[in-house]
């Protein structure tokens, strides 16, 4: 069934009937449409456009669509162009003419605009659970596992921090994440019914009405813009991808750890896999898979960003292509979330490894180098000193806090049995993290 026709002499292609349909992916959002629906027939009535009867017969026939769906009775298939049709064709052959009237003061350009904002809201809010999960996992293995490790920059041993520290960067990420996703959501919560093709209806509809009854903020405050507009997913997709990053990001520091390298953590065998050769081989498949899905998730993006740039008001075909897209990426992000929260929930920390690295990479060389500031040398000095120090160590495979007090005073007088303690990596510890993350 079409929803249009009447106008045309010659019937359409089987070629442009398959490349037009969407119902293979916009089946997705059965629950928005008839929710959708069964909200603006209310209006109708409230508006005395239909009557009682005819109302009632529509939302009774919708709901059973519904059950019919969810409980496997009825399949989303056929020829149908898409959703819309799917469940209007049904309805008019569960309830006769009746279904013909819900289309009344409505355009499926505000239809699918209501519908696509109803399952991205929704689906948001489940992103941000999973996204809280993951951030309660990240703080629990970080306070469980407050070691020494070393820190780095340009992938170099830097200074020491704590596995907790590092871990909780990760925890500060994810809680920008969750706010940007809060703020699309309050940016997007306006409702698009009513809008019709593009300029309204000439019906007295309330859209305040259905506004609230879908459990919007308010209508959208231009026709034009709430029938086109999908800021709202290009905003989620870009939130989705800044995730995807700091899933990336921590995925490759997992998969680094875990080698024998490093050696300063143990994915479980929960979130790897073997070789088909190599029987020593634990391979962090999760990660890496984590780290090749974010490309995914930055060309859904880029996909849409793409489609809507050169589209002029108001809607346009084009923009049936920005669900695949969104769709794409919300699976994909939440798939990583969880993933990522099921890894590190069974991530075992390796203590003596990381505080052997700390040991062997001069991490206390900083603090040496003001511990000289502090005895009145200027600091690029101090560095200088430092620096020579270290070479003597590389060359005598020795750490700074091994010389003794006669050796660390042929590089510089001002050095006294106090730089022992000043450089103990456990009071280097306190002195630059003050205060973390509770």
């Amino acid at each position: 069934m079409k929803l249009w026709g009447g106008r045309f002499e010659n019937a359409e292609s089987k070629l442009m009937e398959d490349f037009n349909s969407s119902l293979s992916f916009d089946k997705t959002l059965y629950h928005e449409d008839i929710v959708g629906s069964i909200a603006h027939v209310k209006m109708l009535k409230k508006c005395n456009i239909l009557n009682k009867k005819d109302v009632e017969e529509i939302i009774e026939g919708l709901n059973s669509i519904l059950q019919d769906i969810e409980h496997g009775k009825l399949k989303i298939e056929g020829d149908y162009e898409d959703i819309h049709s799917f469940v209007e064709a049904n309805l008019i052959d569960r309830i006769g003419d009746a279904g013909k009237k819900m289309h009344t003061a409505r355009s499926r350009n505000d239809q699918v605009a209501l519908d696509t904002r109803l399952y991205s809201k929704n689906m948001s809010k489940n992103v941000i659970e999973n996204l809280k999960q993951l951030i309660n996992t990240i703080k629990k293995l970080a306070e469980e596992n407050n070691f020494i490790m070393p820190g780095y920059t340009h992938m170099q041993r830097a200074q020491v921090v704590t596995f907790k520290h590092h871990m909780m960067a990760y925890y500060s990420m994810f809680q920008r994440d969750v706010k940007r996703i809060e703020n699309a959501i309050e940016i997007m919560d306006l409702s698009p019914l009513g809008c019709c093709a593009l300029a309204g209806t000439t019906y007295e509809t309330d859209r305040k009405f259905t506004a609230n009854e879908l459990g919007f903020n308010g209508a959208a405050d231009n026709f034009l813009d709430g029938v086109s507009d999908r800021d709202y997913l290009i905003e989620l997709m870009s939130d989705f991808s800044l995730i995807m990053m700091h899933l990336s990001r921590l995925s490759e520091e997992l998969i680094m750890w875990s080698t024998k390298e490093f050696d300063f953590v143990q994915i479980s065998d929960e979130f790897s896999t073997g070789s088909s050769i190599m029987p020593q081989k634990k391979n962090p498949d999760a990660a890496e898979l984590i780290r090749g899905k974010t490309g995914r998730v930055y060309g859904s993006l880029m996909s849409l960003l793409t489609t809507m740039k050169g589209i002029p008001l108001a809607y346009n075909k084009d923009m049936q292509e920005d669900k695949e897209c969104f769709f794409n990426a919300l699976n994909t992000s939440l798939s990583c979330i969880k993933v990522m929260n099921g890894m590190l929930g069974t991530l075992k920390v390796k203590k003596t490894s990381m505080f052997k690295a700390v040991k062997k990479g001069f991490l206390n060389a900083t603090e040496a180098a003001d511990y000289l500031v502090n005895k009145g040398m200027p600091f690029r000095d101090a560095h200088g000193v430092i620096g020579q120090i270290v070479l003597k160590c590389e060359s005598e495979d020795k750490s700074i806090e091994e010389l003794t007090i006669e050796e660390l005073k042929g590089f510089s007088e001002l050095f006294g049995e106090d730089i022992y303690e000043f450089v103990d990596y456990e009071n280097t510890i306190s002195r630059g993290i003050k205060k973390e993350m509770k």
